[in-house]
């Protein structure tokens, strides 16, 4: 079996995590959770993303956690962007990762940002280019890229030509994300290695939801393919708002401990990321996802 000694951990519960929990989280309590992660050993985060208060009414106070959060030098706080207009506030408030996303399915996209995949390439190309010439760190999600909600699967001729377009855009990392945790393992491993495949020098990050209950499989196929970095949620909170019946996101707690039963090193300190479990317990009525807070309190 192939597998790397490292891998990469981004958190992305405080944005991808939280943007889709119905009752508003207080922002001292969100500036708190992102401290916490932050003494984990984590090194890269989704801090919040600024987008229309409108759409995702959990992300308006992204301005106020974004400033006021206690940076680390050695950590990267991003925030995710859907238009320039999120880029123009995301700048203002002294981002300097930017994150953006383009739907590899036409329908997703045109229901996620109201513009055709061919549309948003174009226009969230001159904000890359923006961004890149004052040297912020662009990631950028290519969502519904194994499956979509509404179209079904996703051909992963689609994916790749999206995947090419951003390397043609000069940006610094890939993100294909299975949004609703309809991907199994043959096709994510395939998918991966092809995208692998065309030696972009931007970095391929997987990024998977639980849906199915095939998260942890599909990091396996990943991980074999030969990615070495992952994003996960704290807690296994998640889920798109533009996505029905997307469930949350891969659990961080869970995955690390995988990973390190497996004898591979991530910079995690474990204890440390269950207190952040505990965390998310206070800030969501929800039932978490995760297996490992569930053996701990059982």
């Amino acid at each position: 079996m192939r597998l790397p000694k490292y891998v990469e951990i981004i958190e992305s519960g405080p944005r991808d995590g939280i943007q889709n929990e119905k009752t508003f989280i207080p922002t001292e309590m969100k500036i708190k959770l992102i401290n916490a992660l932050s003494e984990t050993g984590i090194k890269r985060m989704e801090a919040t993303s600024f987008v229309s208060p409108k759409h995702v009414p959990q992300m308006s106070d992204a301005h106020t956690v974004y400033t006021n959060i206690d940076k680390r030098k050695d950590i990267q706080y991003m925030a995710l962007i859907p238009n320039k207009k999120g880029f123009e506030l995301a700048r203002n408030a002294g981002v300097t990762s930017v994150a953006l996303v383009v739907g590899a399915s036409q329908t997703f996209n045109m229901k996620n940002v109201r513009m055709s995949i061919e549309e948003s390439l174009n226009q969230l190309g001159l904000v890359v280019e923006e961004a890149k010439s004052s040297n912020l760190f662009v990631r950028f999600h290519v969502s519904t890229a194994f499956s979509c909600p509404y179209e079904g699967m996703v051909d992963e001729i689609e994916t790749l030509k999206i995947v090419k377009s951003l390397e043609n855009f000069g940006v610094d990392e890939i993100v294909l994300c299975d949004t609703i945790g309809r991907a199994h393992p043959l096709q994510v491993y395939q998918l991966f290695s092809r995208t692998l495949d065309l030696t972009t020098k931007a970095k391929i990050t997987a990024h998977f939801h639980d849906t199915y209950g095939f998260s942890k499989a599909n990091s396996l196929a990943a991980l074999q393919a030969g990615v070495s970095s992952f994003d996960t949620s704290i807690g296994g909170l998640g889920g798109c708002p533009f996505a029905p019946g997307a469930a949350g996101n891969d659990s961080t707690e869970d995955f690390v401990y995988m990973l390190h039963e497996m004898g591979i090193e991530t910079g995690i300190d474990f204890d440390k990321l269950i207190d952040c479990v505990n965390l998310v317990k206070e800030m969501t009525e929800r039932r978490l996802t995760g297996h490992i807070q569930q053996l701990m309190t059982s």
